[in-house]
């Protein structure tokens, strides 16, 4: 029993120990948790779930023993890495050119689409149902346009996770190698990784969502997207050195 409980804490603290470092999939999160505070709680949420079933799969692969296949295919690294160097630098010139042209990035909360009581009391049956009418369609273009951007937002993400190198020497090398450690309790040690991720995930939603009282100000956006711009444009340099 000791030994299955070294396991399964082994694996949330290790987990937690490679997912904390300021990487772009972290950084990535944070942005638009914060950008989207307003909306609710849904596409934090939903992105949040991205990355965690994505570290479902490469924490499994790599208990698995798919770790030792990657290192016989060493080239899949080299294509893994170049993708990733052109999507990072892109992602950081962006944030770089948000700084230099700042958009209109601060948070809002859509107003109520339904029928105001004014608009229910006006003496114009014709102008009641104009107006509700106006706000349905808006609420459809409203929910439009969040589904885009959250479609969006899930197909970076998945990029920014999987055309990351280290994505796979954290999870599929490093973490799979230390679970042979274990023997038997391995797939608790893979169980304490899956709960480690978890719960950094679940920090960085609750911390966008506190961040954004913070950041409502034009100028606090254009510091966010030049930290973020360095950061990416770093990652970006070192993948390509590497």
């Amino acid at each position: 029993m000791e030994h299955v409980l070294t396991a399964l804490f082994a694996g949330i603290g290790l987990s937690l120990s490679l997912i904390v470092a300021p990487g772009a999939q972290n950084i990535f999160l944070l942005r638009e948790g914060i950008r989207h505070a307003g909306d609710g709680r849904r596409h934090a949420i939903v992105l949040a779930l991205v990355c965690l079933a994505s570290d479902v799969i490469l924490i499994s692969a790599g208990v698995a023993g798919f770790g030792a296949v990657v290192e016989r295919v060493p080239w899949l690294f080299d294509v893994a890495r170049w993708a990733g160097v052109v999507f990072l630098a892109g992602y950081g010139l962006m944030a770089a050119w948000r700084v230099v042209r700042p958009q209109e990035s601060s948070i809002r909360v859509e107003e109520d689409p339904i029928a105001q009581p004014e608009d229910l009391d006006s003496p114009s049956g014709g102008g009641t149902m104009t107006a509700v009418r106006t706000r349905a369609i808006t609420t459809v273009q409203a929910t439009t346009r969040t589904r885009s951007a959250l479609l969006a937002a899930v197909l970076t993400c998945l990029a920014i996770t999987w055309l990351n190198p280290h994505t796979y020497l954290d999870t599929v090398l490093m973490l799979g190698s230390i679970s042979t450690h274990y023997g038997d309790a391995r797939a608790l040690f893979a169980v304490g990784a899956v709960i480690g991720s978890a719960i950094w995930f679940a920090f960085l939603t609750l911390a966008a969502r506190y961040a954004a009282r913070w950041l409502r100000s034009p100028r606090s956006w254009r510091v966010l997207d030049g930290v973020i711009a360095v950061v990416m444009l770093a990652l970006a340099s070192a993948l390509a050195a590497a």
